[in-house]
């Protein structure tokens, strides 16, 4: 019996699948620009980067739908998917570099969630001992903290003396009603100089400090840039209740920090140009990989979890493995050998562990 030939799809089903993958590559590509359009000018391109993993998992499916179709618009949405091929290890690592030789500096970048996010029911000042004591266990020579929390009760220096013994603490905190909360940088290095960068209409900040390390002079801006200020699951209730009140505070809320980030990095960057030595800027950049901000900061330094990280880098906790939004990004004057975002579950984000060597 003659094998039977396989029918093709009718033309209304050509046209709506070539429509849908039209549709679903150019959101890719719009997140692929979203690297180079500053948000404060079109703030909606950040989206479009947020949006770049399911955008390449879509993609991805159409490509093989198109496949098994034999469709013509198999080249193109290979074309498409070409870049993400590059852009993928921002996200994920598949081997880590082998050490060679003992790292010389290790550093930390942790967003402690004013110590109130941890998953085992402790209270603020319990879960800061505990957060104290495993950072203490690393043996980083720098940590930088944002979203740092204390009662007004308790003095500052006699905390960081207690729980940080050997560390030289510089930090810049906003005090309120019900305590402190800001950034810290703690050091075992000799500490050159210090200082800060305010942000306009904001409570986040940059601190910077240079440190004097075996070989040179690094600052470190210990950066903590706007959040989106929404809650994910008051988002989710008012999408249930089809609350429209609160979807369009939460759109406001999302393009006013969107629009506000890009000013902040900005007030960075004019630092870090106008700084005598080389720098590291870090923290918790509360933006993706594939976005203006991390575009802008990173020229002329590195990624540490690109360079020396493995697995997933996200550090967001909540949408884990989606959202990578703190980063270690060092100049030339180290070598990431080992860049580590361990699941501790104390905040709402992972810390971001990094080792180098100093080059001489």
């Amino acid at each position: 019996m003659a094998e039977v030939e396989r029918k093709r799809p009718g033309w209304f089903s050509r046209l709506t699948f070539g429509t849908a993958a039209l549709v679903i590559a150019g959101l890719l590509l719009l997140s692929y620009l979203s690297v180079f359009v500053n948000p404060a000018k079109a703030w909606f391109f950040t989206i479009f980067g947020l949006m770049f993993i399911p955008l390449v998992v879509l993609t991805t499916l159409f490509f093989i739908w198109a496949l098994f179709r034999r469709s013509r618009m198999t080249g193109f949405l290979l074309l498409m998917l070409l870049p993400a091929i590059f852009l993928i290890g921002k996200y994920y690592q598949r081997k880590a570099p082998e050490l060679t030789r003992e790292p010389t500096l290790k550093v930390v970048s942790y967003n402690v969630g004013l110590f109130a996010h941890g998953d085992m029911g402790d209270k603020r000042l319990v879960l800061a001992d505990s957060i104290a004591a495993y950072l203490r266990k690393t043996e980083a020579d720098i940590i930088c903290l944002q979203e740092f929390y204390l009662p007004n009760a308790l003095n500052m220096d006699a905390w960081f003396r207690d729980h940080f013994p050997g560390y030289h603490a510089d930090y810049y905190v906003l005090t309120g009603e019900k305590g402190h909360a800001g950034n810290v940088t703690l050091t075992r290095r000799p500490v050159l100089y210090k200082g800060k960068i305010d942000f306009e209409k904001s409570t986040n900040m940059a601190l910077h400090t240079d440190v004097q390390l075996d070989s040179t002079v690094l600052r470190f801006y210990n950066c903590h840039f706007e959040s989106y200020n929404i809650s994910l699951s008051g988002l989710v209730r008012s999408l249930k209740k089809v609350d429209d009140e609160a979807v369009e505070d939460t759109g406001r809320k999302m393009r006013r920090s969107i629009v506000q980030r890009p000013r902040q990095v900005d007030a960075v960057m004019q630092d870090v140009d106008a700084c005598p030595v080389r720098s590291v800027v870090l923290g918790d950049f509360n933006d993706n990989p594939l976005s203006y901000t991390l575009y802008r900061l990173s020229r002329g330094r590195s990624d540490a979890f690109v360079k020396a990280g493995k697995g997933f880098g996200a550090t967001f906790r909540t949408l884990w493995p989606l959202l990578r939004i703190d980063y270690i990004l060092y100049p030339r004057d180290l070598e990431a050998v080992r860049c580590e975002v361990p699941k501790v579950r104390y905040s709402d984000h992972y810390p971001v562990i990094t080792t180098f060597y100093e080059k001489r």
